[in-house]
């Protein structure tokens, strides 16, 4: 059921600020749960609250698009300072987005995999094709679709409001809503695979399926 938040509840909350992304990638992942991604579509301004997500540790992460010092016309973004936006077309048919962490020359980011909606519930289940589902954003490919956000907001700056941005309702993550795991599809990369940096909210059903290690 979409949460009592109205759009001038909204419009009265500010974005996070650039120093909450400047922090340490799964710190700032962890802290991400229970946040609000707000999205300004044609329609109308929708809120979902995330409940997944992923860090990516940038050179040292053999999962990640930098790892190595990898530096592309597809991770530049990753390589600039905290706070914006990367988005990249995968398997040639989906986006997936992330939040830019760490200072500039430090590529790491954080994976957004799964929400809830909070605002905006109708044009949100128009885009995701009338799919209202459990699984309406769940999947980082899902919650761009669902949210509208393609190529054209890569490098979007998100401590401004407008467009797309981050936000806090002072809504309370309990600790024992919290769980941790391995990331998901990764295999490749090894001993990195390992690494328990996907955090979930246990939140609406919302977060991927799996046996969370409580923290």
């Amino acid at each position: 059921m979409e949460e009592p938040l109205s759009g001038g509840a909204l419009a009265a909350l500010a974005p996070l600020e650039r120093e909450f992304y400047q922090r340490a990638t799964a710190t700032v992942a962890r802290d991400l749960l229970g946040k609000l991604v707000i999205r300004d579509l044609p329609e109308g301004r929708v809120a979902v609250r995330l409940a997944e997500v992923e860090a990516y540790l940038g050179i040292r992460d053999a999962a990640a698009h930098t790892f190595g010092s990898r530096r592309t016309p597809r991770n530049e973004v990753m390589w600039g300072d905290g706070g914006h936006l990367y988005v990249y077309f995968t398997y040639g048919m989906h986006f997936c987005c992330n939040v830019v962490t760490r200072q500039t020359g430090i590529p790491e980011a954080v994976l957004l995999r799964s929400a809830v909606p909070v605002r905006g519930r109708p044009l949100i289940v128009a885009r995701r094709g009338a799919r209202a589902g459990r699984h309406l954003l769940d999947g980082p490919a899902r919650l761009c679709q669902g949210l509208g956000i393609d190529r054209r907001l890569n490098g979007a700056d998100l401590t401004l409001a407008g467009g797309v941005w981050l936000a806090s309702d002072g809504f309370e993550c309990r600790p024992s809503w919290l769980g941790r795991l391995p990331r998901v599809g990764v295999d490749y990369a090894g001993e990195a695979a390992k690494w328990p940096l996907r955090f979930l909210l246990d939140l609406d059903r919302s977060a991927s399926f799996g046996r969370v290690s409580r923290r």
